[in-house]
């Protein structure tokens, strides 16, 4: 749902104040175009904002949702591969897709259009999460303004659409958690690390006596302010890899200690424009608490004054990518320069140099796709997905691979949990 955010306050439907009706996946099997988390949303008019397949399933979606929006009701639908009936709507992929849908609007604790504006209004690369209830019969949401700062066994909204209440809250006036309060609790265990690593996930919480027809289910998205890519170098590399790191997310900073270099205005789409030396730069960002481990950083100088200093310093720190551009000669020669310094083996082999993918790059704009393509597939290496980067054309097994466990990186990967409460 917030990926639909950047589009929704120019999507006329929503202007008008049209009723809506959100529909999500939230369970997945075999191979399918999209993760859980994905959205779409239908008005009463029938015009739909996002996909959840690509085309096989929207209309029937659509349906559905006009039926929602004309019942009030939630519904669960799935969507296969159906081999006997070629007209039935189904994934072409052999794929599964089970998808939650709901109106939005007035009631207690439902989702408004009004709230998901709101959010679609703040500063571009602000966080913000949202938590729904999506099981059977299951609706309402939590909007969170500030995912790290949630404290869930405070949230009388979360409280709320558990249908929990707060620990020591209990009618009865007895000392510690009931079996509600416990709920809150265990959901709370579950939440807090993936709206703190604005990540996707279900999380679904299961009680041993509960009589329910299926454990209550959230899903949870999150996401955290952009992730920052330090560009080191007022170069051709450099300007042509400012839109590739742009398209991935980040919040880019081009740093160069040379004024007439750094100020040029092809320079200009990036986020921040700094003139310093770079590891003196590096350094007073980190003191500023403005790294993190989803930062990357790419040292495109080229030059062993601005190099070396600068790769000690960065090869130092909890960052997800470190990468130096330069040949397998220059590469040698710096490996040893850092070496003499004190850099110890297991950080020099976290150093991807030279930089890039082995796609037979040439130009700085090639050279950026190849910058692009190593720090997304260092990423997934990171969260135990992919294993190599090879044409698609000659791999097999899955095209997509969505984290199955809440490892995970900094892009929303969708996870799936599930765990008792009491």
């Amino acid at each position: 749902m917030l990926d639909l955010l950047p589009h929704l306050v120019t999507w006329r439907p929503a202007a008008s104040g049209q009723r809506c009706a959100v529909a999500t996946v939230v369970g997945t099997s075999g191979s399918v175009p999209r993760p859980v988390g994905t959205s779409m949303l239908v008005s009463d008019a029938g015009e739909v904002l996002g996909s959840l397949s690509g085309g096989c399933i929207e209309g029937a979606v659509v349906e559905s949702a006009l039926e929602a929006l004309r019942d009030g009701g939630t519904r669960r639908e799935f969507f296969g591969y159906s081999a006997e009936d070629a007209f039935a709507a189904g994934l072409t992929c052999g794929g599964g897709l089970e998808i939650h849908i709901e109106p939005l609007g007035p009631g207690p604790g439902r989702l408004r259009l009004e709230s998901l504006n709101g959010l679609a209004r703040r500063r571009p690369g602000s966080g913000a999460a949202l938590i729904r209830r999506v099981d059977a019969g299951g609706s309402g949401a939590v909007v969170v303004a500030d995912p790290p700062a949630f404290q869930a066994v405070q949230s009388a909204e979360l409280a709320a659409l558990l249908g929990a209440e707060l620990p020591g809250a209990e009618p009865s006036g007895a000392p510690g958690p009931g079996g509600a309060s416990r709920m809150l609790l265990a959901a709370a265990a579950q939440l807090e690390p993936l709206l703190r690593g604005g990540r996707t996930g279900l999380v679904r919480l299961a009680s041993a006596g509960d009589c329910r027809p299926e454990p209550v289910s959230l899903l949870v998205e999150s996401r955290l302010p952009a992730p920052r890519l330090l560009i080191f170098g007022a170069n051709d590399f450099g300007a042509a890899l400012l839109p590739a790191a742009k398209l991935l997310g980040f919040h880019v900073t081009l740093c160069d200690a040379r004024p007439a270099f750094a100020q040029q205005d092809r320079f200009s789409a990036a986020d921040e424009i700094a003139t310093a030396w770079p590891h003196r730069y590096l350094a007073d960002q980190v003191g500023a608490g403005r790294t993190d481990s989803r930062t990357a950083i790419c040292v495109l100088t080229h030059d062993p004054k601005f190099d070396v200093p600068l790769l000690q310093a960065a090869l130092g720190l909890d960052v997800a990518y470190v990468g130096a551009m330069g040949s397998r000669r220059s590469h040698s020669a710096r490996i040893d320069a850092l070496r003499r310094t004190g850099v110890a083996e297991r950080d020099l082999a976290r150093l991807h140099s030279p930089i890039g993918l082995d796609l037979g790059a040439v130009t700085p704009e090639e050279v950026a796709v190849s910058i692009a393509a190593e720090i997304v597939a260092n990423r997934s290496r990171s969260a135990g997905l992919a294993q190599g980067s090879v044409s698609l054309k000659d791999a097999s097994g899955p095209i997509h691979h969505y984290a199955p466990t809440d490892h995970d990186s900094s892009a929303g990967i969708p996870v799936r949990q599930e765990v008792p409460w009491t």
